[in-house]
């Protein structure tokens, strides 16, 4: 990878250029490199099936809100559609839209709880319309973001004990 200092990681963490920790991420490059194609991969895959860019794009900015990750929220904020808005706000919980409510909801329990979720909230995506292949994204997409959300989180404490 050319430029690691350019990645959505290593800019959420807030590492400048020149740090001290350049020859490790520089070391590490396929790692970051790897999840500059997963993030792609979640956030704007072609075709997106039934969850929009802008959807999933809204849905990290959800779950970096939630983790308190504000350099991730900024950068998924940026790729937010006007209509999907709301959906980022963590107190937004669908507007009366059964399908909304139910991606947030399933959202925000296994951001928030992954060990509390259950076949059951599997049962809830596929009883208000959501296809398989949906849910299989959407899974696709949580364990990305809270992936990401925990690299981020790690690189900072790193440049904070340098």
């Amino acid at each position: 990878m050319d430029d690691i200092f350019n990645t959505v990681l290593v800019r959420a963490a807030g590492i400048p250029a020149g740090h001290q920790l350049a020859g490790t991420l520089s070391g590490r490059s396929n790692i970051i490199e790897l999840t500059e194609k997963s993030h792609d991969a979640a956030l704007i895959p072609e075709p997106p099936g039934g969850l929009t860019h802008s959807l999933r794009a809204a849905l990290a900015c959800r779950m970096a809100h939630l983790n308190h990750e504000a350099g991730l929220a900024s950068h998924y904020e940026s790729m937010i559609a006007a209509e999907d808005a709301l959906t980022a706000d963590p107190n937004f919980v669908g507007a009366g839209d059964p399908w909304l409510s139910a991606v947030i909801r399933h959202t925000d329990l296994v951001t928030r709880s992954p060990k509390d979720a259950a076949a059951g909230d599997i049962e809830s995506l596929e009883t208000v319309g959501i296809p398989v292949e949906d849910i299989v994204r959407l899974s696709e997409l949580i364990a990305f973001v809270n992936y990401q959300v925990r690299v981020v989180a790690g690189l900072r404490l790193m440049v904070e004990a340098s």
